[in-house]
């Protein structure tokens, strides 16, 4: 073998293991990541969107990973948060009917506001803490549904 057919025969195999470990590495993002948000009691205002990563921020508006105002229409918003990490988050949404930045809390810590969590958990007794509300994000689109309460 000549030194010119070496050198290209090195470079297919550099070529043909670089592609292998490509296609084999786990991915650095994942699918899109939306909230479809239901139950809105009117349209006014907007949908407040938190894509929460841990559990020390949990429910911190000022603390999200990502934050996604959505209009509303027909009662439903989505809240779009693009592509993500994969791992695992949970989402607060709030229904601002005035436009407001945060929760409001009257009697008994009782939100305001029309209030959802990403997997739907009960809020008798109060807001879910992260273990209830986190879903793991992989490589495919997800949409998850998420319904108000006031």
């Amino acid at each position: 073998m000549n030194m010119s057919n070496h050198v290209i025969s090195r470079n297919v195999c550099g070529i043909m293991v670089a592609t292998v470990l490509l296609c084999t590495a786990s991915p650095l993002w994942a699918g899109p990541l939306s909230a479809q948000i239901t139950e809105a009691r009117n349209d006014r205002g907007v949908v407040r969107c938190g894509l929460f990563k841990e559990a020390t921020t949990w429910r911190n508006e000022d603390q999200a990973w990502r934050t996604v105002d959505a209009s509303l229409q027909s009662g439903q918003a989505q809240c779009d948060f693009g592509t993500v990490p994969p791992g695992d988050y949970a989402i607060a949404v709030f229904h601002a009917e005035h436009n407001e930045a945060k929760v409001s809390y009257g009697f008994l810590g009782k939100p305001k506001q029309g209030v959802g969590f990403s997997n739907n958990p009960s809020i008798t007794f109060g807001a879910p803490d992260f273990a209830e509300a986190v879903f793991r994000v992989d490589t495919h689109a997800l949409v998850l549904p998420i319904h108000l309460t006031y």
